[in-house]
């Protein structure tokens, strides 16, 4: 078996490792001591769950406030902590804790699993990560006290807090407030809504933007050229976001704010969808589509991805050099967001087409939005999830695993020979 393991390439690893968590986690959420007494879960909506948990996504299939006894909540967050820091990073850490070196396959697993350009300088990226964590949740789990506790008893009050840190940070949108509600009944908080946005914007810029933003500080010029695309997009995302959906929606501006923010990848809520017109829910799905940045706890297609799109269509059109910042962009870069541009559409298709006809009694737009939305690993829904029948979860359950590992992630997956040494002559075919 480790033989075996050792012949992989390091996406098939990660792709098996997140694989083999989410079973376990099926597994731990179905125990009597993570159930209620008098709730019956099916095997399928544990699984649904678990999936969900492990790559950061939120939809529901069962409420967890209202399914999961608090040790069932505690193993919900520890799947929701490993899903978002991923399987690779916490099997580092662990190494690290006990004193032990990482191999040159431990650290080919870590860049690939946090987009990271090198592999030096692996064990003090993993610490730092641990350490960012750390802080960040206990910073927003201090700020939700502050709200929660006004509503609930002190244990309870500082074990939803707690829970609601590590899923804001993670971008993964569950809850633990019981009947479906999300964080409606705290739409007109203002600590609850800036302190969720804030850790949703931290787990979603990526790590590495983290710790330049720490070490720079607000020196916007001496940012790398991944950080100034990551946050510049996320900046323009996030307005362009909200006046779009303040324009079509009858929600206030912090509601339309905070849409703006948690549809790129986290999945709370502080209004009903369902109650959203065909209009917000298209700005929604490109939202969710476009999602987080590389090596940070969301999904979707990726900030820089969008970005590069953008820059390469522009050089075609200009026939001028792709650059930005004053550089210039790698030559492949283009060739790369295409390609997952390109997968991520074909899956949301394919993944929409097959839950129409499974459930043909659903609008077409709360189908896109549903499979979107699981690709992008946001959890936003406009309700029908937990309706659905066993076919469509396992198809959910699909796209939230491709979601979360990447669709170029995927496809790798199916290489197993060395690149082709043998040229072809160039054909002649008409484009556009």
């Amino acid at each position: 078996m480790i033989n075996f393991i050792k012949k992989q390439s390091p996406g098939r690893i990660i792709a098996l490792g997140f694989l083999l968590v989410i079973l376990l986690g099926s597994l731990l959420l179905m125990m009597p001591f993570s159930v209620k007494d008098g709730v019956k879960l099916s095997y399928i909506d544990s699984l649904y769950t678990s999936t969900s948990a492990v790559c950061v996504t939120g939809l529901i299939a069962v409420d967890a406030g209202d399914t999961f006894t608090a040790a069932g909540q505690i193993i919900l967050a520890l799947l929701i902590q490993v899903g978002g820091l991923g399987v690779t990073a916490i099997g580092a850490g662990v190494i690290i804790a006990i004193r032990k070196k990482i191999n040159l396959k431990g650290v080919n697993l870590v860049k690939e699993a946090m987009n990271l350009s090198s592999g030096n300088g692996t064990k003090k990226f993993i610490r730092d990560i641990f350490i960012t964590t750390l802080v960040i949740e206990l910073i927003g789990a201090i700020l939700s006290f502050i709200v929660f506790v006004d509503d609930y008893p002190i244990l309870d009050a500082i074990g939803i807090s707690m829970f609601h840190s590590i899923a804001a940070f993670n971008n993964s949108g569950f809850d633990v407030l019981g009947n479906l509600q999300n964080l409606i009944p705290y739409q007109d908080n203002v600590l609850l809504n800036l302190t969720t946005c804030g850790l949703i914007f931290f787990g979603g810029i990526g790590f590495l933007v983290i710790k330049e933003m720490w070490t720079k500080g607000l020196k916007f010029k001496k940012y790398s050229m991944h950080a100034k695309v990551v946050l510049l997009v996320s900046l323009v995302l996030i307005i362009s976001g909200t006046v779009l959906i303040k324009c079509t929606e009858d929600i206030s501006w912090m509601g339309a704010f905070f849409f703006s923010i948690s549809a790129r990848t986290a999945g709370f809520s502080t209004y009903s969808l369902a109650e959203f017109r065909e209009a917000g829910l298209f700005v929604l799905i490109v939202l969710m589509f476009i999602g987080a940045s590389p090596g940070s706890t969301g999904g979707g297609i990726k900030t820089s991805t969008f970005f590069i799109l953008l820059q390469g269509i522009k050089s075609s059109a200009t026939n001028k050099q792709e650059k930005a910042f004053n550089y210039a962009i790698p030559k492949d870069a283009y060739k790369k967001a295409s390609v997952i541009f390109t997968l991520a559409i074909m899956i949301v298709i394919i993944g929409t087409y097959i839950m129409v006809i499974l459930e043909p009694n659903i609008r077409l737009i709360d189908a896109l939005f549903e499979i979107t939305s699981a690709f992008g690993t946001v959890g936003l829904s406009t309700g029908i999830t937990p309706n659905l029948t066993i076919g469509s979860k396992l198809l959910s359950i699909l796209i939230m695993y491709i979601g979360r590992l990447g669709p170029l992630t995927i496809a790798s997956l199916w290489y197993f020979k060395a690149c082709e040494r043998v040229s072809y002559p160039e054909g002649n075919i008409a484009i556009g």
